[in-house]
């Protein structure tokens, strides 16, 4: 992969410093740096004219919003990905409006980090799964907030193993989690499967994303995990 000239604005120095020494031996170097997106507008009104763009977000403000906006009509061939702490999806929202092609957490690890901004070079989308889910439902109102959905008459049984396939649990993980067997886990599949209308366990894990139905470990690639067990 060529090199990427990547332009990082956060208000943290000591983060821009620790990130641009994770980042010295991958092809994502850090050429510019800036406290808030009132300098990076700055230095982009400049001249400056990165490849890539990683930001924090602040507060998820309408102000922010619009420096995002502005940011992007003045960059429209960069690629822009939201890194942060927080799981927000208020700033989700803001993120996707003002076109952002990633929203990854800091706490990713540095290989996961690289990986997932190769994918944003390549003109993917990469965004924590259960809060993409909501905004393309539509389910997120403008406070931040979920909204209440029909769970179709399932049991409870039926929604921890929901849950299990969000976090990626095969058969035989869910039967030890719940302490059932195998073949119960499959009669509970079967069953839920049809009420939801759903064929296969990807369409379940997408199914319960979309309706409130959390893993404690859903995030990023939970319906990636979901296939694997297809």
């Amino acid at each position: 992969m060529e090199p990427v000239r990547a332009f990082l604005i956060d208000s943290n120095k000591l983060f821009r410093e620790g990130l641009k020494r994770l980042l010295d031996d991958s092809p994502f170097q850090i050429a510019a740096e800036a406290g808030n997106l009132r300098e990076a507008l700055n230095s982009v009104e400049n001249g400056l004219r990165p490849q890539l763009i990683l930001l924090d977000l602040v507060n998820g403000g309408e102000e922010e919003a619009d420096g995002m906006r502005r940011l992007r009509a003045q960059l429209p061939d960069a690629r822009m990905v939201i890194l942060t702490s927080d799981l927000c999806t208020r700033r989700l929202a803001n993120a996707l409006e003002a076109g952002a092609d990633g929203y990854l957490m800091k706490d990713l690890s540095s290989d996961a980090l690289a990986q997932s901004l190769r994918l944003v070079m390549m003109g993917e989308k990469v965004f924590p799964t259960h809060l993409a889910a909501l905004l393309i439902s539509g389910r997120v109102n403008g406070n931040g907030t979920d909204m209440p959905v029909s769970r179709k008459g399932l049991s409870q049984r039926e929604v921890q193993i929901l849950r299990c396939l969000l976090n990626g649990d095969s058969n035989k993980m869910i039967a030890n989690h719940l302490n059932i067997t195998e073949a119960t886990v499959k009669v509970h599949l079967k069953s839920l499967l049809r009420k939801i209308n759903a064929s296969n366990r990807t369409q379940a894990a997408i199914w319960a994303l979309n309706n409130g139905i959390g893993g404690e470990l859903a995030g990023a690639g939970a319906v990636t995990a979901a296939a694997a067990h297809q």
